[in-house]
This record gives structure tokens, sequence and C-alpha cells, in this order.
């Protein structure tokens, strides 16, 4: 086992569901299969089962990413999420003072960047360059096009560091390619690396390679209902999986595979074209299709090939195992609240009790899993699952199980109340599937 301080590669798909790759049961495409990279990557580390994002919406799952703590501290993640209305707010954002997973590690001697979506708020308050990357190519925002790179309002969203960056191009691949030249060029230093690669796909607008003529046809509107399919969505996910081959390929040839970390997650469940099978909801249900998500890890000196965890976790835990993995301590005025997975990756069958809890301000949500059982609230109703015999949550447990919901519902509110409350102002912005579609 290799005892030096490892390169990290943090990639983040967006609104990937839950089976939509081969290795979590997702089906061929009928160009074959769909994420053969990926598949791979798990084949030859670990894959979990049980793993889940912080929130059901992507901007407060980057705030527990970024920070290894509960997105509910900061009142930025309050927004569910953050939209193209609060640009230039001086409150909704991840402020610059508060430590996050790049600036400790930065700290610390490692070489950090963040090449893709940012979403953490917005110039000139907020921005990856003032939170511990020293580089950054990618969009501030939420959704872009993928070949104008405007954003919902119609303006331009791409950057390099704190400048505009017009550059032309598909965006996953300007994303992977620019992963691709980190690499070699980190090769080269005296110092371990942290990358967080956050892809924009398989989010809306549904484009492919083959699309570019697209923005034009329908003027640059992101929200086409009119636009998509399952066939467009499975190719945008192959085409991030292509590029994360790229990258790969440059760490083979540079001899860095076997000391970097490669971890592979969504920010959130699954939303209008993806396969969360046996899941049921989506993007904004605290349902179990909504947060659980693929966790993939690759780091060939440490963890052994073709290893499945069923070790509860979620978001936050991976960036507090980024940081064990470095060696570097949390700062004490900012306790984490992500638990580090290095024994699990270390030895596949390790597993340790981890309760997880959530709140959402859309429809009144919340959530604690814990052990074999999950509580959830939608809409004032309350249920009880048990989510290995019953991961389609249909089989409500509560009338037979009073007192543990009682258990449950009275652990939740106790580490509620340690959180603070949800303010009055705080928004929920649907994507607009969500209003188009019957509610789940």
């Amino acid at each position: 086992m290799s005892t030096q301080r490892p390169n990290v590669i943090f990639i983040v798909a967006d609104d990937l569901g839950f089976a939509d790759l081969g290795c979590y049961g997702g089906r061929d495409a009928a160009f074959g299969p769909v994420s053969p990279i990926l598949d791979g990557l798990a084949a030859a580390g670990m894959r979990f089962t049980q793993g889940y994002a912080n929130s059901p919406v992507c901007s407060p799952t980057r705030f527990g990413m970024i920070t290894a703590r509960y997105q509910y501290r900061l009142r930025g993640a309050a927004e569910e999420p953050i939209n193209s209305k609060s640009r230039g707010s001086a409150t909704l954002g991840l402020p610059p003072s508060h430590p996050t997973v790049p600036s400790l590690l930065r700290a610390s001697g490692y070489r950090t960047a963040l090449i893709g979506k940012w979403h953490l708020g917005s110039q000139p308050h907020f921005g990856p360059l003032k939170s511990g990357y020293e580089e950054f190519f990618g969009p501030m925002s939420g959704g872009v096009d993928y070949f104008t790179h405007c954003d919902s309002t119609g303006q331009h969203d791409l950057w390099l560091g704190d400048e505009e960056q017009k550059t032309e191009g598909y965006l996953t691949d300007l994303l992977s390619r620019r992963a691709v030249d980190y690499v070699h060029r980190m090769a080269k230093e005296d110092a371990p690396f942290f990358l967080s690669l956050h892809y924009t796909a398989p989010h809306w607008p549904w484009e492919t390679r083959e699309d570019a003529d697209r923005p034009a046809r329908i003027q640059n509107k992101l929200f086409d209902l009119a636009g998509g399919n399952i066939h467009t969505y499975r190719r945008m996910i192959h085409h991030m999986d292509e590029g994360i081959g790229w990258i790969m390929q440059a760490l083979r040839e540079t001899g860095l595979e076997r000391d970097t970390l490669v971890v592979f997650t969504s920010d959130n469940g699954g939303e209008r074209f993806s396969d969360n099978w046996p899941l049921v909801g989506g993007k904004m249900d605290l349902t179990e299709g909504g947060i659980r998500v693929p966790w993939i890890a690759h780091w060939p000196s440490t963890i052994a090939p073709g290893g499945t965890s069923a070790q509860l976790c979620m978001t936050m835990d991976w960036s507090a195992t980024v940081l064990d993995a470095a060696g570097v301590a949390a700062d004490p005025q900012y306790p984490l609240d992500g638990v580090s997975l290095m024994p699990v990756l270390r030895d596949a069958d390790h597993t340790f009790p981890r309760p997880l809890h959530w709140r959402m301000n859309h429809r009144g949500q919340r959530a604690l899993r814990d052990g074999e059982w999950k509580y959830l609230r939608v809409d004032g109703n309350d249920y009880l699952f048990n989510i290995p015999q019953d991961e389609r949550e249909r089989a409500n447990k509560a009338p037979l199980e009073p007192q543990r919901l009682d258990q449950m519902r009275e652990a939740w509110e106790t580490w509620n109340a340690s959180m603070p409350p949800i303010p009055e102002d705080a928004t929920v912005s649907l994507g607009y599937s969500y209003k188009e579609m019957p509610q789940r």
C-alpha cells in the first residue's frame, strides 16, 4: 500500500439517475453500453449500493460537498436551488471565509482546480478562486446550453478564473479535455493535486455533440418541453463517460493512476429521462430516487478490485474521506459532519452505523435513514420503510411499528434542532419538468 498522499479527482455528474450506468443495472442503448469506462472503474475499484446525495437538488448538495458539513448550516444552501435571480446577491453563496475541502488541501500543499459547474453563488461576492481553488474553468450557475454556454436568462456563463471565456465547443468535451490537460500539467509538479471535475451532463438542455444547431432553433431557451428523449439522454451520458476515459488514459500515460483516488457520483437523483430503477421519485424528492445515487471509487494502491459496499454514506462523507486520505485535519472552528470512509475503502466488508438526515422546504419533506429503516415525511404525512425489503417505498410500516416511528421522528427532531431553521425568505425553484408533471 502506498504511503504517499494521493492525487484526487472528484467527478460529479448532474441529475444522473441511480440506474443510468451499466454497473448499477442500466440497460444498453441502441449504440451499445452507455457507460463502459465507469463500469470498468467500478469493476477495478469499489461500488457503493447505499450511497446518497446531501440533497435531492444541486446547489445544496454542492454546499455539503465542498464543506464536508451539513449544508443547512449555510444560508445559501436553503435555496432549492440557487437560481439566476440571485445573481449579484451578497447573501446567497458560499462565504469565502468558510473553510472548504480545496482550501484545506491547498494550505497543506495540494494544487487545486475546479473544472465544471460551480453553482455556489455569483461574482463579485463568491467564486471558486475565493474558496480554495487555484484554477477554475466552467459555468458559475446551474444549467447552461452545451454550445452557446448561456444560462436560462440568455447570459453567457463560461469562465476561466474570474474572466469570461468565449470558447467554442460542446461543453462536456471542453471540460474533459481541460481535465486531461490539467493531469498532464500536474504530472510535472512536485505536489499532489485535487481536481474537482463537475460536469453539467446529463442536465438539460438535452444536446449531444451532433446538436450544435439546436440552440439557434429554439432561440437559446433551455426549458424546451418538446426537446429531448431517452436516446439523446443516454448519448449525453456516453459523451461524459468517454471523457472520463480520456482522463484515465492521461493518468496511465503519466504514471499517476496507481496513486490517484478517483471518485464518481451525481449531485442528486435523476430527472425527466433518468432510470432510477428500482427506486421511486427523482430530483426534488426525499424518496430514494431523489437522493440515492451512484458512488464509485477507484484507487489501485488502496482499493482492491471488484468490491461492493453496502455502507450508508452521503456526499459530505466522501469530502471527509478526501481530507483523511490526504492527512489533512479540519478547522476546529468548523467541525465536519462528514465521516471518513477510509476503513471501507480498505475493506469492502467493513461497515459502521451512519444515520443520515435530510430536510426540504419543498413539500415540507424530511427523512432519516438509520440502518435498514427510513423515516420520511411528505406533505405532512409520516412514513416508515424497511429499505432492504422495500426499496420502492411502497409498504408503509408506520401503523405496524408505531414505537419505531416515534423513535425515528424524535431522532430527526433532535438533529433538526441542532441546525439553523429554514429562513422564511428561502425559495424553491422547481425545474420545468416538475411544474409540468404530476407530483409523485
